[in-house]
């Protein structure tokens, strides 16, 4: 019998322009805690916030508990469960055989993620899902004021 503990992220990111300034969130709910995280960068894009949001959520949990991701964002969903894979077949090329954007954090996530299961769930943004809408807040709060 699994008597793995469970977690569960919703993750955000946005940007005031796009590429500009952007913010991520991240909601973290354990079964008795629940944590808030969020960050900027001064120029970036959305999907770099988006991105970062997953990797920084990640990296302030213990690893070894069952992990379910969600994120409104589509992309991020399918790059990490699907992309990837012919991505780092391809020496991280696209299908136009140019370098994947946001290369480096896509390493740095497929890094993180090696040895986890993470059941990855996309969630439609907007749509009044309590935790998303909390994470959407944390990422756009976050952007930095300029």
């Amino acid at each position: 019998m699994n008597n793995k503990k469970s977690i569960s992220i919703w993750t955000d990111g946005a940007c005031s322009r796009n590429p500009g300034p952007g913010g991520w969130g991240a909601l973290i709910k354990y079964p008795d805690l629940t944590k808030k995280l969020s960050g900027s960068e001064p120029h970036t894009t959305n999907n770099r916030m988006e991105i970062l949001a997953v990797i920084n959520a990640l990296k302030s949990i213990n690893l070894n508990l069952k992990i379910t991701i969600y994120t409104d964002s589509k992309y991020v969903k399918d790059g990490i469960t699907s992309w990837i894979h012919n991505w780092k077949i391809n020496n991280w090329k696209n299908s136009q055989k140019k370098d994947v954007k946001n290369k480096d954090l896509w390493q740095e996530l497929d890094g993180l993620t090696q040895k986890i299961d993470i059941n990855w769930q996309w969630v439609k943004g907007h749509s009044g899902n309590i935790e998303n809408d909390i994470a959407d807040k944390l990422a756009t709060s976050a952007i930095p004021k300029n």
